[in-house]
């Protein structure tokens, strides 16, 4: 198939693209802009090497909707989102929907003309009424909110205009190239000598590597252009509190990369969040022929190579 990437200069997206290349598809990924610098450079540079990047593209822009225009296309997987400062309660939710489905209607007619079989949205745990859990389904954040309205208008665009289009909730991925969140803050506190400390160790939540969960991505958008109407996939993997997970992380760790990796999980008293939120759909790595072990070996050796450590 031929495919529409947007997102690409993300975590997510590399690996996005990187599964839907190795299953023999051809990737096109537009990207914001063709200045980047630091970790995402790091990506767009994989990028480059995996796929075909179009630079200065972003989506519903008039050089975006000129691509769109230009030969034939099977998918629009539509992964770019306005993120911004996604913590922040005053986080700009029209905004953003404004940003996501900017000249969506147009697009999609332009890649009809050329062959369009399908979307693929992404979406997250984040959203309200995904996954499973604490009830009621609220938003995480106004940033999660975006995500699940942005969802809501392309799956109006899917039942006024009659395209195909499937919904891929992502839960919580760690792997190379990640943002320095918790997983590398862990890391980073081990080569310091350092006993990191996890303060929400309660919260369950559902981790997944990138690996894995990129694999599935790919599977998802070829089962999307065999379905009538809208279809749904909330891909989980290791479901367990957070302190669970960073031990498990820890015990992973711990002989890959040579030092000691202490923990302290602290006696939770933050709980803004639900306390379980996590997706529905087990996934099935033996199916995707995942090697877990290998997967593992490379999340040590990101760490190991670079400035990383």
């Amino acid at each position: 198939m031929r495919i529409l990437l947007t997102g690409g200069s993300s975590f997510t997206g590399l690996w996005f693209a990187r599964s839907l290349a190795a299953a023999g598809h051809t990737v096109v990924a537009p990207l914001k802009t063709s200045d980047y610098s630091g970790l995402r450079g790091e990506r767009v540079a994989a990028l480059r090497r995996l796929v075909e990047v179009v630079e200065d593209c972003p989506f519903g822009s008039p050089s975006f909707l000129d691509l769109a225009s230009t030969g034939s296309w099977d998918v629009l997987c539509h992964h770019a989102a306005r993120t911004g400062d996604y913590r922040n309660p005053d986080f700009d939710v029209l905004g953003a929907v404004a940003g996501n489905t900017h000249n969506a209607i147009n697009i999609v007619k332009a890649m009809s003309a050329r062959g369009l079989a399908g979307v693929v949205v992404t979406g997250s745990i984040f959203e309200q009424d995904e996954g499973t859990g604490d009830t009621p389904l609220r938003a995480f954040s106004p940033y999660g909110l975006s995500k699940g309205l942005t969802w809501q208008y392309f799956r109006f665009l899917s039942q006024t205009m009659g395209f195909p289009l499937g919904k891929f909730v992502i839960p919580n991925p760690f792997g190379p190239f990640e943002e320095p969140r918790f997983c590398n803050y862990l890391i980073q506190s081990w080569f310091k000598g350092d006993v990191p400390t996890v303060r929400t160790p309660l919260y369950v939540r559902d981790n997944v590597h990138i690996d894995l969960l990129a694999s599935a991505y790919a599977a998802f958008v070829k089962e999307v252009l065999t379905q009538k109407g809208r279809i749904k996939l909330n891909p989980s993997f290791y479901v367990e509190s957070q302190g669970a997970f960073a031990t498990r992380f820890a015990t992973e760790m711990a002989f890959r990369l040579g030092v000691a990796c202490p923990l302290t999980l602290l006696q939770q008293s933050e709980f803004g969040e639900p306390m379980v939120r996590i997706n529905t759909d087990r996934i099935d790595s033996a199916a995707l022929d995942w090697n877990e072990a290998a997967a593992w070996d490379a999340e040590a050796e990101f760490y190991k190579t670079g400035a990383r450590i």
